[in-house]
């Protein structure tokens, strides 16, 4: 029965709580200032209409959304019998399939289709380039995320390892100019590739020119022998800006920008050919902005701080205090690039990344907002509404930051298991449209394939979203976490890194680009790739990462602003519509190798072989876990068992939980045996963290802190929780943490107080 709209909301203290009732929703006051205090006077929309339209829309689709999770456990449990049943046998795969389709985890694929998604930017539909992904959580990262769409090259060459720290090239706290020759080479033969002369190469240039005197500007250089050359492709040069000495030239390759800089006075400009100072790319011209794995929001004060930083970055208004070098500023988004182009108009490039904004995932529930039953609500649905209600309110109160120039709201979706959750997300958007009276499909939705379910039925889940979808994204972190739970009771998994080089890995990676291109994602679409983990490993990075543009990839994952630098490269060496157009003739069929689970058996897994991966999992885990509960950092470069920086999310934590669990399962190895591992690793990680301020051991005095607790249950609990996702163990030991960390403060504060009376 619909709730009559026209009648006063119910506002009134609830006597047992510090919850206020609203329409049925019990609602925390601290949420209830966010909405309406900065929220609903962004989008002139009335309190009454939100709350109202808010409890109806959560009490419409929480039921299916409880539907459909219990329809996963259902299949699970289905599976994991039909697994038990194999009894270490190697299995039949066409059985196998059978067996899946008749109990409806893969699903009859329909006619052919081609997705008809409108009004999506070019960055999504036409420029293929690097995706940086932050925490929103993080106000910090979130500015300098969305001003990464530009990136100094020369910066990002001399600070990592591209350029070796060795020997004469070693960087210190003086510029090594020997250092910086290296990266100038470097630099020079990446533009001798992307904007390449007619003759010669750019670091044999005296110095560039554009001549204005015919009332279009022409670019030419003159070399050091005097010569005067100009480029291969004259379309390729843009436009330039001039200030006194210093000027800007503009170039395109592959529609990705390259500015120039020259200036003759700069310590640079005066040594680099040409007397260009810095190389600036165009670099994450897509930027997620994430809610979810990399995030730590367990309660109503962090998620509050999560809607509030991106509501600040859809109006403009966010903004952070620096310190550097002793100096304190404010650190804000950027302001648009202006250039003059060849015909004298004014161009305007946009300063920042378009911002994609990542929601939860169907599991997720918040106690911020409880039912009235008290149960807490869905918190996916929760987050379509109020990061939707922000971008509109970056839409009609923010004049100078637009987000999207065709006006459309992006949202990317994790953890859909089906054509069935697709099509649900599809209905729950329709409503927020309906209610803040967006026309239909303004919202479009970027769908992670991360879960072997939505691997086998990829094309179906297109099509339930296929008047809104813009990316598919081999989420592979995931979908190898999900891979292991899926087929825990199968046997023993073989170790993590020999998961990636079994028959399904290369399967699923490859039929995501095949159907992508098949359902008419050229020149509409993301076709995405995953996460680079080291992010200190760049050299690495670059010798490997080209192969997701060759893959027929138009945007990757990268964790930070340098690597989306770096990784620009690889879109201007690769024109990845080339690629995607030969994929086009590719017609395989990749279900038997995508159900080709990574088992192995017991003799194959040496004593050695096995304590070295419980070693590393485990320490894993651990170096994870701790900033996870004792500081709620969901997204952190965390020290491996060697000491080398990897990026970990609760991506990561998922495989090695599951790959620990299922070793556990199949007596790999015994608890005894882990347990000795978890108190030795623990030991070894709060050495590692000895130089953190303020940190807490994971052990101390035989005292077990949240965090190992977290550990011990994640491990040992891993067959137990749904597709083996972690939020439900980390969510309790954060909030344990952080009423641990509440109650010294006040008790400190109380101390504190008595002294100074």
């Amino acid at each position: 029965m619909q709730m009559d709209k026209t009648k006063m909301h119910l506002l009134e203290q609830n006597k047992d709580s510090d919850f206020v009732s609203y329409y049925g929703l019990n609602v925390e006051p601290l949420f209830i200032d966010f909405i309406e205090k900065e929220l609903l006077p962004n989008i002139d929309c009335d309190a009454n209409k939100f709350w109202s339209e808010l409890a109806l829309i959560i009490d419409d689709f929480s039921s299916i959304n409880t539907d459909l999770l219990n329809f996963r456990d259902q299949l699970q449990d289905k599976i994991n019998e039909w697994c038990k049943q194999q009894d270490g046998n190697i299995i039949d795969e066409l059985s196998y399939t059978e067996f899946l389709k008749k109990i409806g985890y893969i699903e009859p694929v329909g006619e052919p289709f081609q997705i008809e998604t409108e009004n999506v930017d070019s960055e999504i539909s036409l420029i293929a380039a690097p995706q940086l992904v932050v925490p929103l959580s993080n106000a910090r990262f979130a500015i300098k995320a969305g001003n990464a769409r530009w990136g100094s090259l020369f910066d990002a060459l001399y600070g990592s390892d591209v350029i070796p720290n060795i020997g004469d090239h070693q960087s210190g706290d003086e510029y090594n100019s020997k250092r910086g020759q290296a990266v100038i080479d470097y630099a020079f033969d990446f533009l001798d590739r992307a904007i390449p002369l007619k003759k010669g190469s750019h670091i044999d240039i005296d110095y560039y020119h554009v001549d204005i005197s015919n009332g279009e500007g022409q670019f030419f250089a003159i070399l050091t022998n005097g010569k005067k050359i100009k480029l291969e492709n004259r379309n390729q040069f843009i436009g330039w800006s001039d200030q006194k000495n210093k000027k800007s030239l503009l170039f395109e390759n592959n529609n990705l920008h390259i500015e120039l800089k020259i200036d003759p006075d700069h310590a640079v400009g005066k040594q680099a050919p040409g007397n260009i100072c810095d190389i600036i790319l165009e670099s994450a011209v897509t930027t997620i902005m994430d809610c979810e794995d990399s995030v730590a929001a367990v309660d109503t004060e962090d998620k509050v701080n999560v809607y509030r930083n991106w509501l600040g970055l859809m109006l403009g208004s966010l903004s952070v205090e620096i310190e550097k070098s002793g100096q304190i500023f404010s650190r804000c988004l950027n302001n648009d690039r202006v250039f003059t182009s060849i015909r004298g108009e004014k161009i305007n490039l946009p300063g920042r990344a378009l911002m994609l904004v990542r929601n939860v995932g169907y599991h997720m529930k918040t106690d911020m907002i409880t039912d009235k039953k008290g149960e807490p609500v869905y918190e996916g649905i929760l987050d379509a509404v109020i990061t939707t209600a922000c971008v509109l309110a970056g839409r009609q109160k923010s004049k100078i930051f637009v987000n999207s120039k065709e006006g459309s709201i992006y949202i990317v979706k994790p953890k859909i298991h089906g054509p069935q959750e697709a099509k649900l997300f599809d209905d729950i958007l329709t409503r927020v449209e309906q209610l803040f009276d967006l026309p239909k499909y303004t919202i479009k939705v970027g769908l992670m394939d991360e879960e072997r379910r939505t691997t086998c039925n990829l094309q179906e889940c297109i099509r339930a979203i296929k008047n809104r979808v813009v990316f598919i994204n081999t989420g592979f972190l995931d979908r190898t976490g999900d891979e292991i739970h899926t087929s825990m009771y199968l046997g023993p998994m073989c170790e993590k890194e020999k998961i990636k080089q079994e028959l399904w890995f290369d399967s699923y990676e490859d039929q995501n680009v095949d159907i992508g291109i098949r359902c008419g994602f050229i020149g509409k679409a993301q076709i995405g790739k995953g996460m680079w983990a080291k992010p200190d490993e760049y050299k690495e990075m670059m010798e490997t990462k080209i192969e997701h543009p060759k893959s027929g990839a138009n945007c990757a994952w990268v964790p930070s602003p340098t690597a989306a630098t770096l990784h620009a490269i690889h879109y201007h060496d690769v024109c990845v519509k080339t690629y995607q157009e030969r994929i086009k003739l590719r017609n395989h069929n990749y279900l038997q190798n995508i159900l080709n689970p990574p088992v192995t058996s017991t003799k194959y897994l040496m004593p050695q072989i096995i304590q070295n991966e419980l070693d590393n999992n485990i320490h894993s885990i651990l170096g994870y876990v701790v900033h996870w509960i004792d500081r709620g950092v969901g997204c952190s470069k965390v020290l491996d068992i060697n000491n080398i920086y990897l990026m970990e999310d609760r991506a990561t934590l998922r495989i090695s939980c599951q790959h620990v669990a299922n070793w556990l399962l199949h007596k790999v190895c015994n608890k005894e045996q882990v347990l000795n591992i978890l108190y030795r690793m623990a030991n070894y990680v709060d050495e590692q963290n000895n130089a953190t301020q303020f940190y807490n051991k994971l052990v101390d005095d035989d005292k077990e802190s949240y965090a190992f607790q977290a550990t011990y249950d994640l491990i040992f609990q891993g067959c137990d929780y749904a597709n083996g996702y972690t939020e439900k163990i980390l969510h309790k030991y954060r909030k344990l943490e952080k009423i641990r960390i509440n109650q010294h403060k006040q008790k400190r504060e109380t101390t504190q107080n008595a002294e100074s009376l």
